[in-house]
């Protein structure tokens, strides 16, 4: 998504309040550098002022009584927060309520040509995002979430901060945040705007889930008493189609990691409580081995490694997840209408087969929703058909909360899970609040347990995830772990025969050609340079600029890498100013195109995108491209 950025004074304080300069790159950059949580706001401050900082744990906690209401003007004092059983201080209190003035800088005036992956945020409040999954949901329930959405929105309350998602096979940013009802109204509305239905998931009735009519089945079921090798027969497509959905149940899971991941990143560096509203027909994450087939172990499939990154990146992003099924009140497949029954009829133990195999699927999908939820401090809504409801409590609750900051007693970060309990001294109150965290070495940033390396081996047939290649997908939200600044013009005013130098232009892509110049400009601050043993600085940083069409298809890209190597006294004076690079991407002359441009920090793994359509810059004058930083030298 395009935004742009302009050089304001007004613009600088909000970013860094304490720190920032107010040249354009530090009024930008500066909101990177951590700032200690206050338990008593100042006059000239916003009421939340609560940022992570190296050791620091948040804990948003939602307070309600038996009637489900939120509980209000409660102090510190009423609560005791206790980490693996042990009493913690309360560094940083704050009550936050859906009743409370917002306080909100908008984005200054654009400066032509100048582009930023930083986004304006209220100072207080929660914001919330909804995510229409079309990935895990059945295209016949999609209807009913589209409709019940609508209802909510049109009687949404005034000041309502949200942003829309759609997820098919990869995450999809369909209306950033905004507190106009009438246009998120008209993007569910639109049909064009939508994504269809799930390459990989067939209707409910038609063979996704246990029980469902299988005409196949039906077939060889009634040549049974003919064909002596009918039994043979079923036994192997039963385990061809287990197979087969096995390899799409894993996909699934893949995916929606991955867009949790990558919307973990782009919430990274917005500040207070996200409240993520997750429209999903299920989440298969982890299978039980099935007995009844030839091989039981070959639906099962483990993704604990991403299962804890992406959690643990949205605990530190202050995301809280509502799961809500979107399926509603959901009867067994072998009652529905659409199913014959003859294979119930020559087998009745079948039927019970399948009532168990539906029975612990569901229970398996609603599981992992509400370990989701539970560990990021949301809720999950299942069984029910009041979709609209569901979501005006998930945003109800999530506006209404308490935030309390704590430094661990426990010093040693030895990454095992530590739990987090909170307690009030009033009884009859229900608390929901995230349950634990792994204790990682705060000062280390998060490294992500799936290589960055594109061309690593697939495992079990699926690519690993890569946040590099996550980030740079047309259409994608914008990561902030890296806030930085693009400036983008035409390189010349003429068009070419051939692509700039170091381009990878697709060889189904011809001339004639029209060369920009991309010059970033990045705080070095915001960087991970570790001190290596050699007593110096090493930054490893890639810049990326890829070329999409109007359909989404990559049609060239310039990636460089750079290696940096700094002396104490080199990296002192480089936090003193601005780290800027250039790069020249050529675009094809005619059609439409949008260029996707990002920063990777190879050493913490933490990316910074942006997308720009190039319409947007076409008509700019050509400016003269910087050389690059003099410190840094380009790999070859």
């Amino acid at each position: 998504m395009m935004r742009n950025a302009t050089q304001l004074p007004a613009f600088c304080k909000e970013l860094n309040r304490k720190r920032c300069g107010c040249s354009l790159a530090a009024a930008l950059l500066c909101a990177v550098p951590l700032v200690r949580a206050q338990s008593t706001p100042s006059s000239t401050e916003p009421a939340a002022t609560v940022r992570t900082n190296a050791d620091l744990v948040i804990v948003d906690v939602v307070v309600t009584d038996s009637k489900q209401n939120p509980v209000r003007n409660l102090t510190v004092s009423d609560f005791t927060l206790l980490e693996d059983g042990k009493p913690q201080s309360i560094k940083a209190f704050e009550e936050h309520s859906a009743n409370g003035a917002v306080q909100f800088t908008p984005m200054p005036k654009l400066a032509p040509g100048m582009f930023t992956n930083y986004s304006p945020t209220p100072a207080n409040g929660a914001l919330n995002i909804l995510l229409l999954d079309k990935l895990n949901t059945p295209m016949n329930a999609q209807t009913e979430v589209r409709d019940q959405v609508l209802k909510y929105l049109r009687q949404i309350p005034a000041g309502t901060r949200m942003a829309i998602f759609a997820l098919t096979t990869q995450l999809r940013m369909l209306q950033g945040f905004t507190s106009n009802p009438e246009i998120l109204r008209a993007l569910v509305e639109g049909k064009k705007t939508l994504p269809g239905g799930s390459p990989l998931m067939d209707d409910a009735m038609t063979g996704d889930e246990p029980g469902a009519d299988d005409p196949m089945m039906d077939i060889i079921a009634d040549s049974e008493g003919s064909n002596p090798d009918a039994a043979t027969m079923e036994a192997n497509l039963q385990q061809f189609e287990a197979e087969q959905q096995a390899f799409q149940l894993q996909l699934r899971a893949r995916y929606t990691l991955d867009a949790f991941n990558l919307l973990a990143r782009y919430l990274n560096q917005l500040p207070g409580r996200k409240n993520l509203i997750w429209f999903s027909g299920s989440f298969p994450i982890s299978i039980l081995p099935d007995p009844d087939l030839q091989n039981p172990f070959v639906i099962v499939d483990s993704a604990e490694d991403e299962f804890r990154e992406t959690t643990d990146l949205l605990a530190r992003s202050q995301v809280a997840v509502y799961p809500i099924d979107a399926r509603g009140l959901m009867p067994a497949p072998m009652l529905n209408a659409s199913n014959s029954g003859r294979s119930y009829a020559r087998a009745p133990e079948n039927f019970a087969k399948d009532d168990a195999k539906f029975f612990q699927q569901t229970t398996n999908e609603h599981g992992t929703m509400m370990q989701m939820a539970e560990a990021t401090g949301g809720q999950a809504f299942v069984n029910t058909n009041g979709l609209a409801e569901a979501v005006t409590r998930a945003i109800d609750d999530g506006s209404n909360y308490y935030t309390l900051a704590y430094t661990p007693a426990d010093r040693n970060w030895n990454g095992r899970y530590r739990k987090i309990e909170v307690k009030l001294e009033r009884t009859g109150l229900a608390l929901s609040y995230r349950r634990g965290y792994y204790a990682d070495d705060p000062n280390v940033p998060i490294k992500s347990t799936q290589a960055s390396n594109q061309t690593q081996k697939p495992k079990n047939g699926l690519v690993p995830y890569s946040p590099l290649r996550a980030a740079m997908l047309h259409g994608g939200p914008d990561p902030t772990e890296i806030l930085f600044v693009a400036n983008v013009r035409p390189n010349s005013a003429e068009n070419e025969a051939s692509v700039a130098p170091g381009n990878q232009m697709s060889s189904k892509v011809k001339g004639p050609y029209r060369r920009y110049a991309v010059n970033f400009l990045v705080q070095p601050r915001s960087l991970n340079c570790p001190l290596a043993d050699d007593g110096a600085y090493h930054c490893a940083v890639e810049f990326l600029t890829f070329v999409y069409d109007v359909d989404g298809v990559l049609v060239n890209l310039a990636n460089n890498s750079l290696e940096i190597k700094l002396s104490t006294g080199q990296y002192a004076q480089a936090l003193k100013s601005n780290f800027s690079y250039h790069q020249q991407i050529s675009v094809p002359a005619k059609g439409e195109y949008y260029l996707r441009i990002g920063i990777h920090d190879v050493a913490a793994d933490r990316m910074g995108a942006l997308e720009v359509p190039v319409a947007a810059a076409a008509k700019l004058p050509p400016i003269a491209a910087p050389g690059p930083s003099p410190l840094a030298k380009p790999n070859p």
